[in-house]
């Protein structure tokens, strides 16, 4: 077989590139190989492929090049659904139904004058998905790109032997004490507990996050006050010391107010190494990253100081030891972060 020299490098690229389907790059290789004299039987052999598939393909590039490789379009019936057609559907989608909260694809089917299974086709191949609703909120801040660059660069690119933590509290925890203790998780089998236990009122935990490692540093308080925020970062202090650690809260007052200011020892919270009123959460399905953030200011370091406010009650104590048969139990109440 004689190839070309740019038939050549076409079917070079073709073998070369990762979208290439497996079809072609057969196909591809075939060429290659009658081009280097190999034999029909040494090709079917190599390739895995019989010598009725070698000759066909052989035949095809002779009579048409490159596009003989090509897969030709397949006989069948004609296609119904025209480009117009699929755009009412995407039309019709992107408007909001008269009398109900979204589309389904029996009432656009209805609608559009098409079966269900067809409106259901075009929405997978658009990506469609009208059912589904998610949430979003516009930031009125007019400084908000430069934290965001701030907070998501500390995250990627942090300061050298700086430590990362991402601070977050929960409160009106139930603390239950359990008759016996938790049945693991096993394959086919829920984690199982049983159905008595004594209620202890509700705690509030702190923690902090370590984003290099995923450790977890958390106590519990009776209460969610300026006071346990203290306490808690005491904590920090005392479990890092003469670290440099850079905190990244939310906008809760607690954060905010003059007592950890003066703990912190700087004059405004936006100065602090807290980050205050500049955390930016990376969830799940939300991506704030962007490619052009840079490092964050030099940060101060945690100090320690006497603590200030409320102190260890004898519930926050135990549930700190990790008592095996205390578990904590969400009040049935949505908790937005």
């Amino acid at each position: 077989m004689e190839v070309s020299g740019a038939d050549r490098r076409q079917l070079e690229g073709w073998l070369r590139s990762h979208g290439t389907p497996q079809a072609l790059a057969t196909r591809a290789r075939i060429m290659l190989g009658s081009a280097a004299g190999e034999s029909i039987r040494a090709l079917a052999d190599r390739l895995g492929v019989t010598q009725r598939t070698v000759c066909l393909w052989r035949r095809r590039y002779r009579e048409a090049g490159l596009a003989g490789l090509r897969t030709l379009p397949r006989a069948g019936r004609p296609r119904r659904i025209t480009a117009a057609k699929e755009r009412a559907v995407l039309s019709a989608t992107l408007r909001k139904p008269k009398a109900a909260t979204h589309w389904s694809t029996r009432r656009l089917a209805k609608e559009v004058g098409l079966s269900r299974a067809s409106v259901h086709r075009i929405w997978r191949k658009y990506g469609l998905q009208p059912h589904r609703v998610e949430t979003f909120k516009f930031s009125t801040d007019p400084e908000f790109d430069r934290k965001l660059t701030e907070v998501v660069g500390l995250y990627l690119d942090p300061p050298e032997r700086a430590l990362v933590l991402c601070v977050d509290e929960k409160s009106q925890i139930q603390a239950l004490n359990r008759t016996q203790p938790l049945l693991p998780m096993w394959p086919g089998l829920p984690t199982r507990r049983t159905h008595d236990y004594t209620r202890h009122g509700t705690t509030s935990l702190f923690a902090a996050l370590e984003v290099a490692s995923g450790k977890v540093h958390a106590r519990c308080f009776r209460r969610h006050r300026h006071g346990e925020f203290i306490a808690f970062l005491n904590s920090l202090a005392r479990r890092y010391p003469g670290r440099e650690i850079h905190l990244i809260c939310d906008n809760y007052g607690t954060h905010k107010h003059p007592a950890v200011k003066q703990w912190l020892g700087r004059p405004s919270a936006l100065a602090s190494p807290l980050h205050s009123d500049r955390r930016v959460v990376a969830q799940s399905g939300r991506t704030l990253v962007r490619p052009d953030h840079r490092a964050s200011h030099p940060p101060g370091q945690l100090r320690q100081r006497a603590p200030a406010g409320g102190s260890d009650r004898p519930l926050a104590g135990a549930l700190e030891r990790e008592r095996p048969t205390v578990s904590l139990d969400q009040i049935g109440c949505e908790h937005q972060t």
